[in-house]
């Protein structure tokens, strides 16, 4: 009985017509998600990148940092600091 009536709504034009519309919203759907999910993507990497940039500097600000007083003193009194 039901494959009776499952054959009977497939052979129809308008079961036809309503699944050929349904794949295409899927399709559109699927295709919006991915494209959603790349910008999301994107974004991260730009964050990241700028956030390892930030680390770098503050590495280096670090590395040329005086190790102590007299350093300080002597980059002072030359005008270096």
């Amino acid at each position: 009985m039901i494959s009776g009536l499952l054959t009977t709504l497939a052979g129809s034009a308008w079961a036809r017509a309503a699944l050929r519309y349904g794949v295409t919203a899927l399709a559109i759907l699927l295709f919006l998600l991915a494209l959603r999910r790349s910008g999301e993507r994107a974004g991260r990497l730009a964050t990241t990148e700028k956030a390892n940039d930030v680390q770098r500097q503050m590495l280096e600000a670090a590395a040329r940092r005086p190790r102590d007083r007299n350093e300080l003193a002597e980059r002072l009194r030359d005008g270096r600091f």
